[in-house]
């Protein structure tokens, strides 16, 4: 496994953004592009001229390390992908950077956009992990969220990818969301338990600006549920899925054990890593790059040649992102890398400024690595990076 500050070069990751969706669900604040119900890849113009253009920047991208042992497709919804474009994407990935025997290729999917064919035709080229975007099990929360799909469609999904047999299936939850009660998300915690996928993600609400959410409610405010309400959505979260076997590995990601996402793992240790589409960000030879948002803008850039015009991240900034992004996971940041790469005197001040939250026991160091508290320190972890970032930054 490389280090977690490892900037030379060495890239063996890619992210692709595919950005169609049928709508735009009312929280998302993501780069997408809405075609409809009736659209997708077999039949969109839209759809296949935005795959050229990714293939395109695929071939013009240098060549940083070895072959790819994490893939993830992302969105948008790529279950929109027709397998032919799929496997267009895929072939321009293998002739430039060339893909490993025991590659790890995720695909986002949403329930009632794909088939027994198209599910199928994905594991052939490859896909060996899927995500599928439930969100809720209950049909008036799904259209609170302006989500494309209903229920039955969520476990006509699920019986499809068990068909299947993909060998890594994970599921997505949303809490905190609006009219949202701790009934309703028990509920949607033991069915999706009862699913049995391999890995679940809980995300906590964010209201965005810009997003419908943003427009009709504000933080805090009805039909929100409150701070507190959302606390014990967390809590009963972790104990619900812990106590059904599943690892608490990372804030918002569980597991079972073997089944961790290696390529969210990338992003958490702060490895390099391709970024490919409309939006997607990068982070290759020590430069952190975010692709234009807007189909018409993206275009232009890969036309001109794809060049990546920012500077190397200063070490100070480093820090703060090794810090931020790697006591996300249970096991927290190695202290005696901290120091081999910045230094006793920087290890000094990061803990002189824990030391309040060390006392609250938000804070522990174990077997040599600083972590946050499983689910006090998780449940803090704003206010805990907030102070690091004003006293470091």
């Amino acid at each position: 496994m490389k280090s977690a500050f490892d900037i030379s070069g060495i890239v063996c990751s890619a992210y692709i953004h595919i950005p169609f969706c049928r709508r735009r669900c009312f929280y998302c604040d993501f780069p997408v592009s809405v075609v409809g119900d009736r659209l997708r890849g077999e039949t969109s113009g839209t759809i296949s001229q935005y795959v050229e253009a990714l293939c395109q920047e695929i071939a013009i991208t240098p060549n940083f390390g070895q072959s790819l042992q994490t893939i993830f497709f992302g969105g948008g919804t790529p279950s929109l992908l027709s397998t032919q474009q799929l496997a267009k994407i895929l072939e321009s990935l293998e002739r430039r950077f060339g893909i490993a025997p025991q590659v790890e290729i995720s695909m986002e999917v949403d329930p009632g956009t794909f088939d027994l064919a198209h599910i199928s035709g994905y594991q052939n080229l490859g896909v060996n992990r899927v995500s599928l975007g439930v969100q809720a099990f209950q049909e008036e929360l799904l259209k609170v969220a302006g989500r494309s799909h209903s229920v039955k469609d969520i476990f006509a999904a699920v019986e499809l990818i068990h068909k299947v047999e993909i060998p890594e299936f994970s599921i997505d939850l949303i809490s905190g969301l609006p009219h949202q009660s701790l009934d309703q998300w028990s509920d949607s915690l033991a069915k999706a338990v009862a699913i049995n996928p391999t890995h679940i993600s809980i995300y906590d609400l964010t209201i965005e600006p810009g997003t419908a959410f943003g427009r009709y409610y504000k933080p805090g405010d009805n039909p929100l549920p409150t701070d507190e309400t959302t606390v014990k959505m967390y809590q009963m979260g972790q104990q619900v899925l812990t106590g059904a076997g599943y690892d608490h590995y990372e804030i918002s990601n569980y597991a079972q054990p073997g089944h961790q996402c290696q390529h969210n793992r990338v992003y958490w240790e702060n490895r390099p890593y391709y970024g490919f589409g409309m939006g997607a960000a990068s982070y290759t030879t020590g430069k952190r790059f975010t692709r234009p948002r807007k189909t018409q803008e993206y275009y232009q850039w890969v036309q001109a040649g794809g060049i990546i015009d920012c500077e190397v991240t200063p070490p100070a900034e480093v820090l703060l992102e090794t810090l931020m992004l790697g006591l996300r996971l249970a096991e927290g940041v190695s202290v005696s890398l901290l120091k081999q790469k910045f230094g006793e005197g920087k290890i000094a001040e990061i803990f002189q400024c824990l030391q309040q939250y060390f006392a609250k026991g938000w804070v522990k160091v174990a077997e040599e690595r600083l972590q946050l508290t499983d689910p006090e320190g998780f449940l803090f972890s704003n206010v805990v990076l907030a102070d690091l970032f004003n006293k470091l930054g």
